[in-house]
Order: C-alpha cells, then structure tokens, then sequence
C-alpha cells in the first residue's frame, strides 16, 4: 500500500508537514514551525511536540528552509528520528543556518548544546543534485526514490518527485513543496514535472493572481515615494530567506534607473537642496539572519538565473551595493530603533520576521507605529492569528495590535504589493498541473486558507481534473 498522510499545513499556511508510506516504511516531507492559528494532530505554535508515530520514517525530505517547513527538525530528533535528511545542495548550506536561529530563539540558549544538535543536524544532511535519482531505501517488493526539481520559491527550493514501490503497486508521487511565481528575481520559475500520479500541491494564493513583475516593480517604486513623501520611515517586515534577496534585488535596479530622481525629502524640508533622491537614499538590513542568507546567496551565484547573472558581469551587485547599511549588533539594532523613532529620518528598513510574530520588526514596530508619518508595507503573505495580519487588517482604520502583551495603536500608514510574494499564484499553480503530459489521477491541496483551497479545487475541476481533495 502506498499513502499519504497529513501532520500539518491543512488549515493555514505553516507547520508543513506530510508523510508518505510505501508498505510499513514512510519518510516525511518537511517538518515545519506552526505560526498565528495554524495546527496540526494536535500541534500548533505553543505545542511542537512530534505527536505521530516515527520509528518506521526512514527519510526526512526538506522542499525549502523556510522556518514553517524546517523549524520542528529539531523536536523530531528529539523524538527519536535518527535518518537521513534529503535536500538540495543549497539547502545543505542553509538548513544549518536557520535552524541555529530557531534554536537560539526557541529550543535553547546553551552554546554547547546548540553546537551538539548543529552537528548532529550536519551529520545527517544529504545533499542531493536537482534532476538525480537518489534512492531511499530498496528492498525488492519495497522501494522509494526520488526526485529533486526546481521550485523557484528561494534559493534551494526543490519539489519532490518520489517513485514508490510496494509489491505490484508502482506509483509516481509529487509533492510540490512552495512553488515561486514566475519571473521572480533571482531564480529561475519551476518547471511542471512530466507526470504524477498523485499530486500534493500548495494554495498560499490559491485564489488569486500577483501582478507581473514589471507592475509590481513600478507599485514598489510609487509606495516608496509615497511613503517617504513626508520624511518617514519605511518597516518591511521580510523573510530573511528569499524575501529580502528579492527586495533588495529591485530596490538596487530602482536606485540604478532612477538614481538622481527625487524619492522624497530630508525631515519634512521643502527646500530643494534636502531633496531624497534614489542615490542617497539609505537602505538598512537590520537580521543577522537575513546579512547570512545575503552572503550565501552571492556565494551560491551558479543557482541565480540568467538576468541576475548579467547583472554581476556588468558590475552590477543587487545584494550588496553602497546605499545598503546591515545591522548585526543586538546594541546598534536598539540604537537604530530610538535614533530612527526620535529624528524620523528618511530609510527604508527590513527586518524579520515577515509575519511581525517575533524577531526585530517588533521592536520597529512598537517605537514607530504610533507616528503618522512612518508607513509600514507588506511584501509576503500574512497567516491569520499573526501580528502581521492584525495589522494589515485593521491599520487602515486606526485599530491597534498587540505585540508582546501590550496593544498598540496603528497611526502609521499601512501598504501591501502582494506582487512580491514568493508563491506562486492561481495561474502559476493551474500551469503547473496543466503542464504536465499525464495529469494526476489525485490532487490533495494544501498549505492555503479555505477560501484558497476551494478556489483552487474550483479551478482544477472546472478544466476537467477529478479526485481532488481537501484534506
């Protein structure tokens, strides 16, 4: 028997997690963090304990290293697992990275013992070539291999191609991990698989399109201005993976377009000689993190696409340019969080986390939100239960949210370009199935809210697709 089995991601966006089993052997597909009202078997953000049964996984595959599909890795060690874990070769870079952060942040202050679960996480990764065959286990009547391809959601995202055997019963079965939008900076868009049997897919936005890159592009630039119009500060709650690259991506081919065009003025001044322009204007990166995943991307520059590649070979340097500022420092972070809150002067600042559930962003967020004259813009998807969404849902009418126990009043303007979302969107999504030669006999739909996940079910069944579940 062949299954599929679900400990996560089905009511929200986080906590992926999915299990496949080929005869009495299974291996798992991510294991994810649970965030805002996201739950799973039991799980959710204030319980993350391995609730299902594990001695019989053999494999743990890793799509991407974004928190909500690596950050449990370590509880299920913890839980026994003692197996491989399959990813990517850039994966295998950055997988350590951020599970330091989320083990600092969650599991445990204790250097030592970090440095233990760090090396035992290292000894365990197996890097896998996009587009080779790796074998999981074969024996004889039971075997699995699978697949690695490119998602196109951040550097190293992969989905999964898994052919499994269980006596006379061969089936093909893909799970799609987070699929990118394509034309998205950077990466190279995914390309459908030849075939599937049964398909796990995403629906982050399963119900709608993003707009095309050059729209969205140009949004970006308006929201700026207009943000800066006034001589505030700009918060972007980011992603430190594969957001931020993104942004500073375009806001680098902005200042190189528009360089000496005015993009707003010096503390609140009208006189011409304090004009902002795009040349000086001050871009801060304040995420150790993210500074990290920034040098890893440069260093990982054979897995950029072609756009980005003729970028370098101008001279060109979309990750790392003058008018960039990276903050590493606990102390230079709080510094810049009263210097920016007391002079209001002109800067666009990203910080984690892109949910506001944590990381630098909230203490921007509590010294800023209150003043009219900073904004705040979203780039990426906001789970509900989170800050993030709190905020960009009632910020436009003057409510309030609360960050670590206190409320806040939102007097700060609030945007959202939801065009600089990693996911892919509705279209994205139908052409990944519609490109297939032989279409999936299943379609389980995941990791979306339930307005997305019917919206997609819709779509998929109005071209004529059958056995599509909502698990």
């Amino acid at each position: 028997m062949i299954d599929i089995q679900h400990y996560g991601a089905t009511t929200g966006v986080t906590g992926s997690c999915h299990e496949l089993d080929v005869g009495s052997a299974g291996v798992l597909i991510d294991c994810g963090l649970f965030q805002g009202q996201e739950e799973g078997r039991g799980a959710n953000a204030d319980n993350l304990a391995i609730d299902f049964p594990i001695d019989h996984i053999r494999a743990l595959i890793v799509t991407h290293v974004h928190i909500d599909h690596v950050g449990r890795i370590p509880y299920l060690l913890a839980a026994g697992f003692d197996g491989p874990i399959i990813c990517s070769e850039p994966s295998a870079i950055m997988l350590p990275e951020i599970l330091e952060d989320a083990l600092k942040i969650g599991f445990t202050r204790d250097r030592a013992l970090i440095e233990r679960v760090l090396g035992l996480i290292r000894s365990r990764i197996v890097a896998v070539p996009y587009g080779q065959w790796h074998t999981v286990f074969d024996e004889g009547a039971r075997a699995l291999k699978v697949r690695l391809q490119r998602a196109g959601h951040i550097l190293g995202s992969a989905y999964v191609e898994c052919d499994a055997r269980d006596g006379d019963i061969q089936e093909r079965v893909v799970f799609s991990g987070d699929l990118g939008a394509p034309h998205a900076p950077l990466l190279p868009e995914p390309q459908p698989p030849e075939r599937a049997d049964r398909l796990v897919i995403e629906s982050t936005y399963g119900d709608r399109d993003h707009e095309d890159r050059e729209t969205r592009r140009y949004r970006l630039k308006a929201v700026l201005e207009h943000a800066l119009e006034d001589g505030g500060t700009v918060l972007v709650p980011a992603f430190s993976i594969g957001r931020t690259q993104e942004l500073l991506y375009e806001i680098e081919s902005l200042i190189a377009e528009f360089g000496d065009d005015p993009v707003g003025w010096m503390r609140q001044s009208r006189n011409p000689t304090d004009q902002l322009t795009w040349n000086n204007l001050e871009i801060v990166v304040d995420s150790p993190l993210a500074a990290e995943f920034n040098r890893i991307y440069r260093d990982l520059k054979p897995f950029w696409d072609a756009e980005a590649t003729d970028l370098v070979k101008q001279g060109r340097h979309p990750l790392s340019f003058e008018q960039l500022t990276v903050i590493n420092d606990h102390k230079d972070h709080l510094e810049a969080v009263e210097y920016l809150a007391k002079t209001h002067r002109p800067c666009v600042v990203l910080a984690g986390s892109g949910m506001c559930a944590g990381g630098r962003i909230v203490n921007y967020l509590k010294a800023m939100l209150g003043d009219s004259r900073n904004d705040v813009l979203f780039v990426g998807y906001q789970a509900a239960g989170t800050p993030g969404r709190d905020i960009l849902t009632y910020g436009p009418r003057g409510g309030w949210v609360e960050l670590d126990g206190e409320r806040y009043t939102i007097r700060a303007r609030v945007h959202q370009v939801g065009g600089y979302s990693a996911h892919a969107g509705q279209s994205d999504l139908m052409r990944f199935v519609q490109g297939m030669s032989q279409p999936p006999c299943e379609i389980r739909i995941v990791h979306g809210d339930r307005g997305a996940k019917v919206a997609l079910k819709n779509e998929f069944q109005a071209i004529g697709l059958m056995g599509i579940m909502i698990p």
